[in-house]
């Protein structure tokens, strides 16, 4: 039995069963073992392909020594897909919400082809918050999602059920996309590392062009370094019809892992851009991240883009509003959803999305260059902006429930199409704030469309890990990776395995 597995990066695995010291049988007997075992407390999975893998896996096996399918980087090594904009054709591709529960995938999504091109076999799906719109992962149609390292909280969202998997070591990487943090915000509560890319940089074809008018970037979630920037050189490159092209990087980002990042230049900030509380732990790792920096020779000093937080929250929060409102109308008009398909909070979401007048949603989207060139007069300056990944511990599971009031409130405004009435109340916006007070460091990024990470340096006294968040200048993922690296070396997280993955 492939006992190790649940320690190991997809790299490692690659190189076992490159030497046929494994077989990709007994790699994915190692996943299904350690999906069952643990997938019942956890619930991250929420669709198990495993009679598909298991056809992959004996197929992959029984190939020639000179097939060149064998040599492909990842061969045989198991990945789990979001259930969201990462399908396999003929698949389940329900977005978390009851509105699409029956709903197949017409085509497999570019990354996807890609990843499989790479030879990782997919084993299923994982757990995500309705149209993956929370920083939690508590859907009414999957049920709550909870965190290896405390199954009393949440992992985060909206990748949630790919993070816990990963860091329970059911995978070793997980695929995983961004609009608002949805990418860093995992990896912090997991102890996981999560990389952002730049906008434009790995395709969402066919599904779309851009998601969230280009907010929203696609990659994986992992515990290595390693294992991300390898992954993201096999994801990156535009597709036919893709709006803009990005440059391909000067060379492989793995050839970043390792390689030496020079004496950066790095402002750093603790304090909230929308004025509320930071807890002192989440404070407390970026200044110890910063002394680490410093003693690996970089120059760091406190100071932060000059970004009216406030504005960015406006801006984020009335596209979101509307793009809400947009996937509703789609689900109505292709699916024939009906309102109670869909759960309380995104009626609310998308009636004030519909309330919105197409020039104030214009002028929330012509901000955005604003926020851009702030923070390219910041860049000019530094080279990275360290900050929290989040202002706080992840919340219980329920905890961000909206309160009974509440939803009685928003049923009532909501039966009687009241979206104008529901947008001037505040009622939803307090929500939706509320919510991003636990987590307003990361949509910088996603409206600037620069490329960020949540790197797990720090784990607090009752044991949960607290990532810190670098975001560097559009196109320099290569970068981030580096100093990645380094940190990693430095301080080393991949080790540390939360109850649910050490039991091995």
């Amino acid at each position: 039995m492939f006992v190790e597995y649940p320690k190991l990066d997809a790299s490692a695995i690659a190189r076992l069963l490159a030497r046929r010291e494994v077989t990709a049988l007994e790699v994915l007997d190692a996943a299904l073992a350690r999906l069952d075992e643990v997938n019942p407390r956890l619930n991250a999975v929420v669709f198990d392909w495993r009679e598909q893998a298991t056809r992959q896996a004996r197929e992959f096996d029984a190939l020639a020594a000179g097939d060149p399918r064998r040599a492909a980087p990842f061969a045989g090594v198991p990945l789990l897909l979001k259930d969201l904009g990462q399908d396999l054709q003929g698949l389940p591709a329900t977005w978390g919400s009851r509105a699409r529960a029956g709903v197949r995938a017409a085509a497999t999504s570019s990354v996807v082809a890609r990843w499989q091109a790479a030879g990782l076999l997919a084993l299923g799906k994982t757990n995500l918050p309705e149209l993956a719109l929370k920083a939690v992962t508590e859907p009414r149609l999957f049920g709550a999602c909870r965190n290896p390292w405390d199954i009393r909280r949440t992992p985060g969202g909206s990748s949630g059920g790919a993070a816990a998997a990963v860091a329970a070591g059911i995978v070793p990487v997980a695929g995983a996309s961004d609009g608002g943090g949805s990418i860093r915000i995992p990896a912090a509560y997991c102890g996981l590392f999560g990389l952002r890319p730049s906008r434009g940089r790995v395709s969402h074809a066919p599904e779309a062009d851009e998601y969230w008018d280009g907010a929203s970037s696609t990659h994986v979630l992992t515990r290595s370094v390693r294992d991300s920037a390898a992954l993201l050189d096999l994801a990156c490159g535009a597709e036919p019809g893709d709006p803009f092209a990005v440059a391909p990087p000067a060379r492989p980002y793995a050839a970043e892992v390792g390689a030496d990042p020079g004496r950066l230049r790095i402002g750093f900030g603790v304090a909230s851009p929308l004025g509320t509380e930071v807890h002192p732990r989440h404070a407390d790792a970026v200044r110890r991240a910063a002394e680490l920096l410093v003693d690996l020779g970089h120059e760091v000093e406190e100071a932060a883009p000059a970004v009216d937080g406030q504005l960015l929250a406006q801006s984020y929060l009335g596209i979101y509003f509307g793009h809400v409102a947009a996937t509703l109308r789609r689900c109505v008009r292709e699916y024939g959803a009906r309102a109670a398909d869909f759960e309380l909070d995104t009626r609310a979401l998308a009636a004030i999305g519909e309330s919105l007048a197409a020039g104030a949603y214009v002028e929330l989207r012509e901000r955005w260059n604003d926020f851009a060139r702030a923070l390219a007069v910041f860049h000019s300056r530094f080279d990275l902006y360290l900050s929290p990944t989040t202002a706080a511990p992840a919340a219980r599971i329920g905890e961000l429930d909206s309160p009974g009031w509440q939803q009685l409130a928003l049923r009532a405004l909501l039966g009687l199409r009241l979206g104008g009435v529901l947008r001037r109340s505040g009622v939803v916006e307090d929500l939706a704030r509320r919510n991003l007070a636990r987590t307003p460091f990361t949509q910088l990024a996603n409206l600037t469309g620069t490329p960020a990470m949540s790197v797990p340096l720090h784990w607090g006294d009752d044991g949960l890990p607290v990532g810190v968040q670098f975001i560097a200048a559009w196109g320099r993922e290569d970068l981030l990776i580096r100093l990645a690296a380094q940190l990693e070396a430095a301080s080393p997280w991949a080790q540390r395995l939360p109850a649910a993955a050490a039991a091995v």
